[in-house]
């Protein structure tokens, strides 16, 4: 398995001898698994069975499966509730007696939620036709994740790039902060001459302790190594068997906790700027891990 990402799409139509019907799947970013069911009326018993499913292939994302289902020449079509129609009118003109009403229109009644109703099927049509619609919908969800897994596949080379970038970064750092003691010894030399121009030199050992205590707290040694396992552990995971979104994320945080460290002990212009660059990888990095599953 390889890097899934959370972005995909599909669609699949199907049939059967009364109806005809249209599965639309897609997936977008998101903390979590979540699945939002949009299903004609009287198909909401469906909605357990498309969760079930979705969520043994698909670990994180948004999903949003849209039925649209329509009757055929041979299908039982669909009827008024008549009932419904007639405490509706009769609440009308009631209401008529107290306020001035405008005549209901056909369209807006007929829009009250159960006003048409589908004309009821055999329980045993209704099974079949049941059973055609999830297949369909096993078949979207089959695409929905080559989707995914696709897009994943663009994503890969371009995450590895960055780790990659960010491994030179590394090394880089690694040989400018071996120039730090230097560099933090003519800085003191050149403070220390400003302040005391008129007074007897600093003797060497002192200047030489100050040089040390300040080196230490200047090292960047562990930050770099630690930059270094989180790089290496986010290239290890790129070829993990499980999705792997959550961990990326979280080694991005990391990684940017050492990038700004670094740049806060940094004693000298070339290891501020190797420290900037790894910041701007790592937040492309970032974005880009936002899309995986």
């Amino acid at each position: 398995m390889t890097v899934v990402s959370m972005t995909g799409f599909a669609r699949r139509q199907g049939q059967d001898a009364r109806h005809g019907w249209t599965w639309e799947l897609k997936s977008v970013n998101h903390r979590a698994f979540d699945l939002r069911c949009r299903l004609p009326q009287g198909l909401d018993a469906l909605e357990p069975e498309l969760r079930r499913r979705t969520a043994a292939r698909i670990r994180r994302g948004s999903v949003t499966a849209s039925l649209a289902l329509a009757h055929g020449a041979g299908g039982a079509g669909v009827a008024l509730n008549r009932p419904l129609l007639d405490q509706v009118l009769a609440i009308a003109a009631r209401l008529g007696e107290e306020i001035t009403l405008r005549p209901a229109a056909i369209d807006g009644l007929l829009a009250i939620p159960g006003m048409i109703q589908p004309v009821e099927e055999d329980a045993e049509a209704v099974a079949a036709r049941d059973a055609a619609i999830l297949a369909s919908f096993e078949d979207g969800l089959e695409a929905l994740c080559g989707a995914r897994a696709a897009e994943g596949a663009r994503l890969e080379p371009v995450l590895a790039r960055l780790l990659d970038d960010m491994a030179a970064l590394a090394d880089q750092a690694r040989a400018a902060a071996a120039a730090q003691p230097a560099a933090i010894r003519a800085r003191l030399e050149a403070q220390i001459g400003e302040l005391l121009a008129a007074a007897p030199a600093l003797p060497e050992e002192r200047l030489a302790q100050e040089v040390a205590l300040l080196a230490v707290k200047g090292d960047v040694r562990e930050e770099i190594d630690r930059l270094c396992a989180h790089v290496g552990a986010a290239q290890g995971l790129l070829g993990d068997a499980e999705p792997v979104g959550r961990q990326l994320d979280f080694l991005c945080q990391e990684l940017n906790r050492e990038a700004n460290t670094l740049c806060s002990k940094a004693a000298d212009v070339a290891l501020t700027r190797i420290g900037l660059a790894l910041k701007a990888v790592i937040d492309q990095l970032r974005e880009q891990v936002q899309n995986i599953e």
